[in-house]
């Protein structure tokens, strides 16, 4: 199969028309695009949904989604490296080369459905290795650049101008990330059981008193009043959630019940079309483990908050596309301690009925020695922000100064 460059693509058209020919994994595998699959291509780009969820930590897709047939693989992970499909607790194989950790295999039903993908050896081409600044390239979209005031979702959610910008961009934390930094709206929703619970301002008396103190037109009085109608159209929106079992939920607990709470209310409200939640302790320096562990147990709440996502998002799930990130991956060769250090190449996860499932995108570089990034790593095939921008350009329909506004300095393909 001969594989098209796409060296010279610097404009919108070639992201579209070819960019998966020059980032195919090899000869073995799909040259289709990521984005854009046939179930949410009907639907108008105003009630398309994007979400990302970010793994602060560094999460190790080489354990999320590994390659078993890379004799590399097991050499240099003698105790954590997932063993091969059909071995206890073995990977799910997925391909024939990559197979995915068996603690995930509630997300199989959705690979085999086509709304699951993965595009491998993605990530930053900073050399950096500091997860704050590894997030902070991530979510300001420029790496290297730390002086840029605003986040990519927020400047994708300017860059939409939706008729109507109130409450189409949700966060959960209590924290606004760098992600959403900038003059865009945007509604918070609080973690856990604070979602909906009362708090001072929600008391009449209280809301009454900072209400007459900002009557005015000004930035800070449209601001106060923009927010409190926010808070009180999400716990409107909220209430019963948790005592009302949506076909056979999973737990509501920590991710999942804050998963299960932002798909329930972009599914209730159609005027949320973005989404962002941070799920941390991915930093797995110690005592990893392998098909069982610590990290399996992370996976399993990963994977559990991620099917509470699809099933609150209910119907929307077939408009939607969930971006898994992680800021960078972690070394091949597992340290002295059971554990992985902090890497480069990583993986990026693809989810809803817009992502082009069933595939593992990207050039595979391999984990020969002569392969790896600085002698340790996975490397980058895939600029994360060329994944970005064509995924953005196909599902949500954004023009060429779109693009080039959201994604500053979009790297050459």
């Amino acid at each position: 199969m001969s594989i098209r460059s796409l060296a010279n693509a610097a404009r919108r058209r070639h992201l579209q028309g070819s960019l998966l020919a020059s980032l195919v994994l090899s000869t073995a595998h799909s040259s289709m695009s990521w984005a854009a699959g046939p179930a949410g291509a009907g639907s108008k780009s105003s009630e398309r949904r994007l979400i990302v969820v970010m793994l602060r930590g560094a999460l190790d897709g080489l354990s999320a989604v590994a390659p078993y047939q890379e004799a590399n693989y097991y050499r240099l992970r003698p105790t954590i490296a997932i063993a091969r499909p059909g071995e206890t607790d073995g990977l799910i194989d997925l391909d024939g080369h990559f197979g995915l950790h068996p603690a995930l295999a509630m997300l199989k039903p959705f690979w085999d459905q086509g709304t699951l993908g993965f595009v491998h050896a993605a990530g930053s081409h900073d050399t950096t290795r500091s997860h704050f600044d590894a997030q902070d390239y991530m979510e300001s979209g420029t790496p290297g650049h730390k002086s840029t005031p605003t986040g990519w979702m927020n400047r994708l959610l300017n860059a939409l101008n939706y008729e109507s910008p109130f409450l189409r961009a949700v966060n959960v934390g209590p924290v606004m990330p760098r992600i959403y930094a900038g003059p865009g709206n945007i509604a918070s929703l609080a973690s856990g059981d604070g979602a909906t619970r009362a708090g001072a301002i929600d008391q009449t008396p209280v809301n009454d008193a900072f209400a007459r103190l900002y009557t005015d037109n000004d930035p800070l009085s449209l601001a106060f009043r923009e927010a409190s109608a926010s808070r009180r159209e999400i716990v409107a929106a909220l209430q019963g959630v948790d005592t009302q079992a949506d076909n056979g939920a999973v737990s509501l607990r920590g991710f999942a019940q804050d998963a299960s709470r932002l798909g329930s209310l972009m599914r209730r409200d159609a005027r949320v079309n973005l989404g962002f939640i941070a799920v941390g302790g991915w930093d797995t320096h110690v005592n990893q483990g392998a098909g069982r562990g610590q990290l399996a147990q992370k996976f399993t709440q990963l994977g559990d908050g991620l099917v509470a996502l699809e099933r609150g998002l209910g119907e929307r799930f077939a408009d939607t596309l969930v971006l898994v990130m992680s800021e960078f991956g972690r070394t091949v060769r597992q340290n002295g301690n059971g554990g992985t250090d902090h890497g480069h190449g990583n993986l990026i996860w693809l989810l809803g009925g817009a992502a082009n499932g069933r595939r593992v995108h990207g050039r595979w570089p391999g984990l020969e020695d002569s392969a790896l990034y600085e002698g340790r790593d996975l490397a980058v095939t895939s600029d994360f922000r060329v994944v970005l921008a064509d995924l953005c350009a196909r599902h949500l329909k954004l023009t060429d100064k779109q693009l080039s506004d959201v994604f500053i300095g979009l790297p050459r393909a």
